[in-house]
């Protein structure tokens, strides 16, 4: 079978699904996902076997290069009793949701007689493009299906057996619940040329959610002719206001940095009000360091802490996605904020202040898709926030700004209720 004819049969088989998975009763979608979860469980052995391959061949350069996976990559992709127990764990955090498909968010009447409202439908068919994280599959298949989607599943080569795998599971667990098992495809093969004609399919496929590195990210932008839901990267910013708790502040920032380095929620940069420069900031630097984080501060951080490295102006925009922190000491709240506007990614900010004046200026001028006070960055996440799972985050202002769950897979109707009413 050519390229081009598996993609229009998986993209025509996904949105006749998708018809099918938008009339789903809600105690229906909800009995299927509780069933994927006991069958994640009931198969963990043979998704760690699946896993096993899958990370042998990552480290050998087989899947991911001559030189195989780093660290961070390697920590994605493996899966183990306790993430399999939390991938199930996430599947029915899905199903107990309340349903959104079919939630009127608003009615109004309107002088010429109608009543007006707006309606939440499922988007239709969502092609998710994702690297080494194989608990995606559990993820994106729950909450598209919880909300009425169809999901076409493109993961890496890297993660091809864990998958596998896991997509299999979940599709039986469909056909035993009379549910369309086409709801849910994982793309078979791997190839560039695939998504590139996936992506091509503006007519089958709704919208695209790609979740990876800042490179695959725009690769499917520029490509797409489907709308992209994106972000490119996670520059995250724990800022320690003058009137900082000083244990507080100590707390949020570690956690911020150090809870899981890998992820796209964890603290890049760490910037730090004048007032605390001589009495917060070298207790905090020391502890840091101590804990193996390389910190990489302006000249007035390094003038309290002589033993960090120098920052380069592009310090202040990486994402490091490791034990590495940025660290800035400024003068003011105005500072703070502009050095996030200039130097962030739109994906999370938090303060650390007791002043509440402060906390409120923070969360009105700080646009980011999330805004913490006095709480991790580590928190930027759909479970976390109460959406079940995560599909993903937008930094794009579309239709969802933030961690995606559910809700963010619908988009809205207008119903209009009439007796008769004509124009006039």
């Amino acid at each position: 079978m050519s390229f081009e004819t598996l993609v229009r049969d998986i993209t025509g088989r996904a949105r006749a699904a998708s018809a099918r998975t938008s009339e789903l009763r809600s105690d229906v979608k909800d009995a299927a996902l509780l069933r994927i979860a006991d069958r994640l469980e009931e198969a963990s052995a043979e998704l760690i076997a699946a896993n096993a391959l899958d990370l042998e061949a990552s480290r050998a350069g087989g899947s991911g290069g001559a030189d195989g996976l780093d660290g961070p990559m390697l920590e994605r992709l493996a899966l183990d009793e306790p993430r399999i127990a939390g991938m199930a764990a996430g599947v029915r955090d899905v199903a107990a949701l309340a349903d959104p498909v079919g939630e009127v968010t608003r009615m109004w009447n309107r002088p010429n007689g109608l009543q007006v409202g707006r309606m939440r439908i499922p988007l239709g068919s969502v092609l998710i493009i994702y690297e080494s994280r194989p608990t995606v599959t559990a993820d994106a298949a729950a909450l598209c299906l919880k909300s009425g989607n169809a999901t076409i599943l493109r993961g890496g080569k890297e993660a091809r057996h864990s998958n596998r795998a896991i997509a299999e599971i979940i599709r039986a667990a469909l056909r035993e619940g009379g549910v369309p098992e086409d709801a849910v495809q994982l793309v078979p093969d791997p190839a560039r040329e695939i998504v590139d004609l996936l992506l091509e399919r503006e007519d089958e496929i709704d919208l695209v959610i790609p979740r990876g590195g800042e490179a695959l990210i725009r690769r499917v932008s520029e490509r797409s002719r489907i709308p992209v839901i994106k972000h490119y990267k996670g520059v995250c910013h724990v800022y320690l206001d003058e009137h900082a708790d000083p244990k507080m502040a100590r707390d949020i920032a570690i956690n911020s940095k150090c809870q899981r380095v890998s992820v796209c929620n964890s603290a890049e940069t760490l910037l730090v009000h004048t007032a605390l420069a001589d009495t917060v900031l070298p207790d905090l630097v020391s502890e840091l360091r101590g804990l193996g984080v390389e910190v990489r501060g302006c000249e007035r951080t390094r003038s309290r802490c002589p033993d960090t490295v120098a920052a380069s102006e592009a310090d202040w925009s990486e994402e490091y996605l490791s034990m590495t922190l940025a660290v800035r000491v400024v003068d003011s709240l105005d500072d703070a904020i502009d050095h996030i506007r200039r130097y962030g990614s739109d994906h999370t900010e938090s303060i650390v202040t007791d002043n509440v004046r402060r906390a409120h200026e923070f969360v009105r001028r700080v646009n980011s898709s999330s805004v913490f006070v006095n709480a991790s960055t580590r928190f930027s996440d759909g479970f976390e926030l109460g959406l079940g799972a995560e599909i993903g985050v937008s930094t794009t202002k579309m239709h969802w700004y933030g961690p995606m769950g559910i809700e963010g897979l619908t988009t809205q109707k207008f119903i209009a209720f009439g007796d008769g009413t004509l124009k006039e």
